[in-house]
């Protein structure tokens, strides 16, 4: 079955169906999707330009690791809750844009970013200065990053 079948199957829903038609309800989702990135997005540009040394020198890795986990994790949750419900309201569209595709990837390799990095940066209470591997994972994880963001923002102009 072809995607976008799939996707029009999704998106048929009747709760789909509700949100992508709601004078209210995709706005909010979308705006919510917006917010939320910038607070991850900050989280997340804090940690690794610390873990590349370039910021923060002052505040112990370990410390604003630790500080900034649990934003991270709840923006994580709730961008994944409301892209998920934005992504299913006009699934046939987003199933078959390259832009989404690829950006579904990228997301999978920041999940394999974070367990490859996990135990020796970011969950290692000995980790006291930026060093190779720190600056290995943060700049990685940038790179992720904004490409996850400028994917998110392409989608739009794929016809």
């Amino acid at each position: 079955m072809p995607p976008s079948d799939v996707g029009t199957g999704l998106q048929d829903l009747a709760f789909f169906t509700a949100i992508r038609e709601s004078h209210y309800v995709y706005p909010i989702l979308l705006s919510t999707h917006l917010a939320t990135l910038a607070v991850i997005g900050g989280a997340i540009l804090v940690t690794n330009l610390r873990l590349l040394g370039r910021a923060f020198a002052g505040v112990p890795i370990t410390v604003l690791l630790e500080q900034l986990r649990p934003w991270k994790y709840l923006g994580f949750a709730v961008m994944l809750t409301t892209g998920g419900l934005l992504a299913g309201s006009k699934a046939s569209e987003y199933f078959v844009n390259p832009y989404f595709q690829t950006k579904l990837g990228v997301l999978i390799l920041i999940g394999v970013h974070g367990v490859v990095f996990r135990d020796a940066v970011y969950r290692n209470p000995a980790l006291t200065e930026a060093g190779r591997l720190t600056r290995v994972a943060g700049g990685l994880s940038l790179v992720l990053w904004v490409t996850v963001l400028s994917l998110g923002r392409w989608i739009a102009y794929f016809d």
